[in-house]
């Protein structure tokens, strides 16, 4: 993990969530710690480091992937292994890096990494071109909902051609980004070299064939939508976190909700209904460690005093009432399967969603996505590490969750095994799998 400290989601300076993506060897930890050394987002003695590191490897010029391989397994066989967060800021705007791994075992680190991004960087290598494990990214990142990609055609100095090369990558993963769902304007192909620097902090004289923007220039200024964590704007959403009740002389009757605001916002004297059971008040006080709020936007964390003495604990969700979900019981939903035991009809987990966690019993297996040829197989017999399916799910408590397309934070879950504690699957509420799928079942 870098040691940096995370910018403020409520400075001056718009923030960006991004993350990387690609397969092994396509030089994410290089183009990460261009990113870091081209915005001076690193110490002197740290390179000084990755300088002297180097030359003990017999580079003639410093390998800026050190910047960022910090594990020592990493730096050993030269991989990613693992998500880190790195934290980079330009005069324009703040960054938040997931650094995620390439190796197809570690695709659920890339789930984990892109779930809350809003612009995926999506690295191949200009010799190699699409692969599969770039069709694999791809799939997972549209059923996602990542808004924003950009493919990265990285190494354009090692091959004889790159003009040509560039245009047949960026035609294919047009075709492909278009079958997936996303329109032209939310994808921008650039040909970078990493080690060099080309196309990243600027734009290069050696890629006279490109005429968009350099990486950094296309991060600043992006289209960020306020509310990206869905496609359409709802209201609040609050799953509470837990209950305050200090008990003190000062604050004797003192009961407040603790949370972060998933969706929408709150406001003091706004009207609230508790789900899942569906008592209806009023916002009283909006409390924060800094004073009170009159108001509270999405990604804020807050702690809620309501008007009535409501019966609230640890899971269950304050919303807005005009738009509140129904809690649901038994529902479809997407999965990305994340364990090496693979999972079979009738599966008996535990499902968090938000801060809820219930047991729950996988029903049906319904297809599964096949994503080098986009279509689906229709019922079939398990899901097996790193598969896309569609299952339906019972839960012993209802939840309050929106359809994922709708909003990605109140839409997703975990599925956790019950013995263990390790996570078994990233799930999303509802038909996700639609929006992406092409060719007909089999």
């Amino acid at each position: 993990m870098s040691e940096a400290i995370e910018p403020s989601l409520h400075s001056d300076t718009q923030l960006l969530r991004l993350a990387t993506a690609g397969s092994v060897d396509d030089g994410k930890s290089t183009l990460v710690g261009r990113l870091l050394y081209d915005t001076k987002s690193v110490l002197a003695d740290q390179i000084d480091a990755v300088t002297r590191a180097s030359v003990d490897k017999g580079l003639a010029t410093p390998d800026l992937s050190l910047l960022v391989d910090g594990l020592r397994a990493e730096r050993e066989q030269g991989i990613t292994i693992d998500v880190a967060y790195r934290y980079f800021a330009t005069p324009k705007r703040s960054f938040v890096l997931a650094d995620t791994p390439g190796h197809v075992q570690y695709t659920r680190n890339t789930v984990s990494g892109a779930s809350t991004a809003q612009l995926v960087i999506l690295l191949v290598d200009a010799r190699k071109g699409v692969i599969e494990q770039t069709r694999r990214h791809a799939a997972v990142l549209a059923l996602l909902g990542v808004p924003k990609l950009v493919l990265a055609v990285n190494k354009v100095d090692l091959i004889d051609n790159p003009a040509e090369v560039f245009a047949e990558i960026s035609a294919e993963f047009g075709e492909l980004t278009r079958t997936l769902g996303w329109s032209e304007d939310d994808v921008l192909e650039i040909p970078v070299s990493a080690k060099f620097g080309d196309n990243v902090a600027s734009r290069s004289d050696n890629t006279p064939y490109y005429d968009g923007p350099s990486l950094i220039e296309h991060l600043e200024s992006v289209p960020v939508d306020a509310d990206s964590a869905g496609r359409h704007s709802i209201g609040l959403r609050f799953p509470v976190q837990y209950v305050i009740r200090p008990r003190t002389a000062e604050h004797p009757d003192y009961r407040g909700y603790a949370g972060q605001v998933a969706a929408g916002s709150v406001s003091q004297g706004d009207e609230v209904v508790v789900l899942p059971s569906g008592v209806r008040t009023i916002v009283e006080r909006i409390d924060t460690a800094d004073g009170e709020l009159e108001t509270a936007q999405v990604g804020r964390s807050v702690t809620l005093v309501l008007a009535d003495d409501v019966d609230i604990s640890r899971g269950d969700t304050i919303a807005a009432p005009d738009d509140a979900p129904e809690p649901i019981a038994e529902f479809d939903a997407t999965v990305c399967w994340l364990a090496e035991k693979p999972l079979r009809p009738g599966a008996r987990l535990l499902l968090k969603h938000g801060t809820r966690t219930t047991q729950a019993i996988v029903g049906a297996l319904v297809d599964r996505f096949d994503e080098q040829r986009l279509a689906s197989d229709a019922s079939p017999e398990s899901l097996e590490l790193n598969d896309i399916g569609r299952i339906t799910v019972r839960v012993a408590e209802p939840i309050a969750a929106d359809d994922y397309a709708v909003n990605r934070h109140t839409g997703s879950f975990l599925l956790i095994d019950p013995a263990g504690g390790n996570t078994l699957a990233a799930g999303l509420v509802g038909d996700v799998l639609s929006a992406v799928e092409v060719g007909e079942k089999v």
